[in-house]
């Protein structure tokens, strides 16, 4: 199922050590943590000293300098065990440490991007609203401009981290009067004066991985805390949205490949009508049905990766990666949960978890809606291959 051809010597060592690793310490515990509703800090403070929390950033900045197709074959290694340790290595990753080095100034970097990539602390990425998902340029919450100084007030929703993180990034309106660079970012450490956590989501997957609605009152911020220039955050934004799509990609591929070997073990060992299960044909054309969904997605969010590596544009390639990927892995975690039959329904059986974690795939990190509209919108508008 691996594939192996154009990988560099670099990307399969660090594959086969987070393989490794994950099947060994993550695999095990992964279904009793998702029970517990458990943050497991002990095992992320293990996966910050194997350099995961800094996997783009620059050695410069104590990071692994890993490229993009690295950096997602680790994410989908993590995710076919669990994929709530996955989402919040991809967060840290893509949406907090990647904005940060490519706009941040070096005192920045220092301060805030240093100690994340050395393993210090998770990163979050405060973008959502209660009322503002997918409307990015819809924010409500305010900075006001106060002398020298801004002053954040409203609530961010469905923040990854957000009560575990060492810092944030925040997008909120600076310019409400303009339709054009209306919206800024900043740089916000958890414990801040103003920054509460209103409340824990209760999830449907992913249950292991924190997940808040953040509030902000009367948090006063510097210009040191402003990322890039005022009225840069909704290019900031998107920017690292179209890098965390492919990661995200990666997840969705995970969560399918672990599935997919759950089904296809379960096939070769449950036996019913004299033999193996697997010997039926309906069973064996879908189990390759769902290998080759699987190896589509893989490919896609390479090709992905690897044109952000080179600075082309990879909108599109990105969201086609987003798309395919999150939907292959709820087909195939459906199906693999069909073929356990009333096992597949059961906890004791992995790919219930699975099919659980695969749903938020094709909503979080724009939804399988707008990944469309992105893609119909980029095709029509360059006319080039798909």
């Amino acid at each position: 199922m691996r594939m192996e051809w154009g990988l560099t010597a670099d990307q399969k060592m660090i594959c086969s050590m987070v393989r490794e690793f994950a099947s060994a310490e993550i695999a095990p515990h992964a279904a009793e943590w998702d029970r517990e509703k458990r943050f497991p800090s002990e095992m992320f403070t293990q996966l910050g000293d194997l350099g995961l929390f800094g996997m783009v950033v620059p050695e410069r900045w104590g990071g692994a300098e890993l490229d993009g197709a690295a950096y997602c074959l680790v994410l989908e290694e993590l995710g076919r065990v669990d994929a709530s340790t996955c989402v919040a290595l991809s967060v840290t990753n893509s949406v907090y440490c990647a904005p940060i080095n490519k706009y941040g100034t070096d005192e920045q970097r220092e301060r805030w991007l240093r100690p994340c990539a050395s393993g210090e602390w998770l990163g979050a990425f405060c973008l959502s609203e209660p009322e503002a998902g997918s409307d990015a340029a819809g924010l409500l919450m305010r900075a006001t401009r106060r002398g020298d100084e801004y002053v954040l007030n409203g609530s961010k929703a469905w923040i990854t981290s957000g009560a575990v993180c060492g810092a944030m990034i925040v997008f909120a309106v600076t310019n409400p009067d303009s339709d054009f660079r209306r919206i800024s970012a900043f740089i916000v450490p958890r414990e801040h004066p103003g920054v509460s956590i209103i409340h824990e989501e209760e999830k449907m997957g992913l249950r292991s991985s924190c997940t808040n609605q953040v509030g902000f009152e009367e948090c006063v911020l510097t210009g040191e805390h402003l990322l890039g220039e005022e009225g840069d955050g909704l290019q900031i934004a998107l920017d690292s949205l179209d890098g965390g799509r492919a990661g995200i990609a990666a997840q969705a591929v995970g969560i399918a490949q672990g599935a997919f070997d759950a089904a296809r073990d379960y096939l070769q060992e449950r036996e019913a009508f004299g033999g193996p299960i697997g010997r039926f044909e309906g069973l064996r054309h879908q189990l390759a049905r769902m290998a080759t969904e699987i190896h589509a997605g893989r490919l896609l969010y390479l090709r992905a990766a690897t044109l952000r590596e080179r600075g082309e544009c990879n909108t599109r390639q990105a969201s086609i990666a987003k798309l395919h990927a999150s939907e292959t892995s709820n087909r195939v975690a459906y199906h693999a949960v069909q073929m356990h039959g009333g096992y597949g329904y059961l906890t004791d059986y992995n790919v219930e978890r699975f099919y659980r974690d695969a749903r938020v795939t094709t909503i979080y990190e724009g939804t399988s809606e707008i990944q469309r509209l992105v893609i119909a919108r980029a095709t029509l508008g360059a006319g080039s291959n798909a």
